[in-house]
């Protein structure tokens, strides 16, 4: 089975991935397995990036809605990370808003390795998300992949720590009153991984409520088949839905430094057992039915459930990994109700 003959896939969505060539995806296929030497996985993956990043500059975001019509105020500020290293936060924050309104910290996708964070995606995702009535902080964390040198795990989710802990300590001077994360697919785990973070170090309270999308969470492309289709079937069913999963295997190799980190609950948080989540503020986790990480972000949720976490869990049908984001155009009623169903999560907290 496959995108394209799938009967699940949502009739808009396919007719888009088709138009835009993007269930012929043979860049995204490598021809070595996570085995390979370090300088073939960074070069396929480098290679990947620049396929991906061209894809999202070609697409189309404009979205007509009366909810989107709301103008922006967009500002930058940049702090110094936990490695003497600068980190550029993007904001976002509707026009004239006097009130403190809620922040949130958007992490982009891109597996925790690559993709720009100024990529146009990235910037139509935070601009309707303040539109919603957010103060979006897009934050500029470190790529694991890098032309002057690899930046592996803890590198990002130690910036996204640093961007949190900054905008509480400045929450006054910012106009906030809420701080909520969010991430899509690499994203995702970056801002699941904050929270268990923060739950081991005891500062979870400055975090109100985490929202992640597709969330990229398990690293388990070495498990043995038998025990991928009795936990995570979908990374076996669903493999080759826009997804490879013999490339995403590369780019967990890249961002746990080959294999250092691969049961690391801050790195893979699928890992985290019912103990590392209980305190935790409410979680929103999405999921896309036809998405090969689909099942480790639902065990995610139930992990949470059984934690005693006020957690909701939501499966987008028909819907392809990160559909929601990346082709709004082709289904704005698909890409209307998450985004919305994102800002009902923060109202709620």
């Amino acid at each position: 089975m496959s995108v394209s003959k799938d009967p699940r896939t949502h009739p808009k969505l396919l007719a888009a991935v088709q138009k835009e060539g993007m269930h012929e995806t043979t860049f995204l296929t490598p021809e070595f397995t996570p085995d390979a030497p370090k300088e073939s996985i960074i070069e396929f993956c480098s290679q990947a990036e620049k396929g991906i990043e061209e894809v999202y500059r070609n697409l189309d975001y404009t979205v007509t809605h009366p909810s989107l019509s709301r103008p922006i105020d967009e500002s930058e500020e940049r702090i110094v990370g936990p490695d003497g290293n600068e980190i550029k936060i993007l904001m976002y924050r509707p026009a004239g808003e006097a009130e403190p309104i809620p922040a949130l910290l958007y992490f982009h996708g891109g597996g925790m390795i690559m993709l720009r964070t100024d990529n146009p995606m990235h910037i139509a995702w935070s601009k309707a998300l303040a539109q919603t009535g957010l103060h979006v902080f897009l934050v500029d964390f470190r790529n694991a992949l890098h032309p002057g040198g690899l930046r592996p795990f803890p590198a990002g989710l130690n910036d996204c720590v640093a961007a949190v802990r900054w905008i509480r300590k400045h929450s006054a001077k910012l106009n906030i009153n809420k701080i909520v994360l969010h991430g899509e697919s690499g994203g995702g785990n970056l801002a699941l991984a904050t929270a268990l973070k923060a739950n081991s170090e005891g500062w979870q309270d400055e975090i109100d409520g985490v929202c992640a999308t597709d969330p990229y969470i398990s690293g388990a492309y070495n498990m043995p088949s038998e025990w991928k289709l009795r936990e995570l079937p979908s990374l076996v069913e669903l493999d080759g839905y826009l997804v490879m999963c013999s490339s995403s295997s590369l780019h967990a190799r890249i961002y746990d430094d080959f294999g250092k980190h691969a049961r690391d609950k801050l790195a893979w948080p699928y890992w985290a057992e019912e103990e590392d989540m209980r305190g935790l503020p409410p979680h929103l986790i999405v999921t896309a039915e036809l998405d090969p990480l689909r099942d480790e972000g639902n065990a995610y949720y139930r992990k949470l459930a059984r934690a005693g976490v006020s957690a909701v869990g939501r499966v987008s049908l028909g819907v392809v990994h990160s559909g929601e984001l990346f082709l709004r155009k082709a289904a704005p009623e698909i890409f209307l109700a998450h985004l919305w169903d994102i800002k009902a999560f923060v109202d709620r907290l």
